[in-house]
């Protein structure tokens, strides 16, 4: 039986492709799709859809200035061993939307040791703006996940996406995660990265991936007006954590990637790198994730 809860390597870029098809559940394990999209009518933005499914439930915020907000509840334990989730976000023309998460994602074993697999799908039209801010994905001992984020862009859209892990709860080590990350604009890939952490995975724990670091996280910011940096800056320290804030070779996109030893420095690292770029119409006023 699942109980209530909340929501929330080695490292390299890989060309774009067509991933395969996902695995069958496990007839232990959970299928279920929620989907949200946005639209605009004339006057403000609108959310027509909002579908929750499994362990996603889909809540109306109050609307701050012209953006609507939706926050996913966690409504049972997931993903466990078998699941196959997805979350589908779309946001039409002109939108504002902001989605947000009440609670960290646990990642479980479960009643199996089959992998879990953990979709999200975002479209962002012309002239419309989404930011994607949930809280972290926890890999616990003995779990196996495997994320994707497949993000569908114009040369119009603005798009701010945070995501961050935490490879084990205290004094624990993680099980295996691995993450992939595939950004389209106007068709073209601008980013295809995927990275895995955790046993079997060689060497993600070593000097040259995560050391001693236990959080990791980026975001990923893309639209029209972005002051990139011209070179990459460098925060933050060896023991501490380190951020790279980067810009894209086919932008406007720039790309903070962090690796820190607590989910809160990692926030902090990536506080900072986002308060250095200018002309972003899209970022928060307030901290990413921070309850408003």
């Amino acid at each position: 039986m699942r109980a209530a809860a909340g929501l929330p390597a080695a490292s390299h870029v890989v060309p774009h492709a067509v991933d395969p098809a996902p695995a069958p559940a496990h007839p232990a394990g959970l299928r279920a799709t929620a989907r949200l999209r946005a639209t605009h009518n004339g006057r403000a933005t609108t959310v027509p859809l909002l579908h929750s499914d499994g362990p996603f439930h889909l809540r109306r915020l109050r609307p701050r200035g012209e953006w609507a907000r939706v926050c996913v509840l966690g409504a049972m334990s997931a993903p466990l061993g078998g699941d196959r989730l997805a979350l589908d976000v779309t946001a039409e023309a002109r939108t504002r939307l902001e989605v947000t998460a009440a609670a960290a994602t646990i990642a479980l074993r479960g009643p199996t040791a089959d992998p879990a697999t953990y979709d999200v799908r975002l479209t962002v039209d012309e002239d419309a703006s989404l930011r994607w801010l949930p809280q972290p994905l926890i890999s616990t001992r003995g779990s196996t996940v495997h994320q994707t984020y497949r993000v569908e862009l114009t040369a119009g859209s603005r798009l701010l996406l945070r995501e961050e892990q935490l490879l084990g709860r205290t004094a624990e080590p993680p099980g295996h995660l691995s993450t992939r990350l595939t950004v389209r604009r106007d068709g073209r890939p601008i980013l295809d990265q995927h990275t895995v952490y955790g046993a079997p995975a060689p060497a993600w724990d070593g000097p040259a991936v995560l050391g001693d670091h236990r959080a990791t996280g980026q975001f990923l910011l893309v639209g029209p007006g972005l002051d990139a940096p011209p070179a990459a800056v460098l925060l933050g320290d060896p023991v501490r954590g380190h951020c790279v804030l980067a810009p894209l070779a086919d932008g406007p996109a720039l790309l903070a990637t962090a690796v820190a030893p607590t989910s809160a420095r990692l926030r902090r690292l990536l506080d900072a790198a986002l308060a250095r770029v200018s002309g972003a119409e899209i970022r928060p006023g307030v901290r990413p994730g921070t309850p408003r």
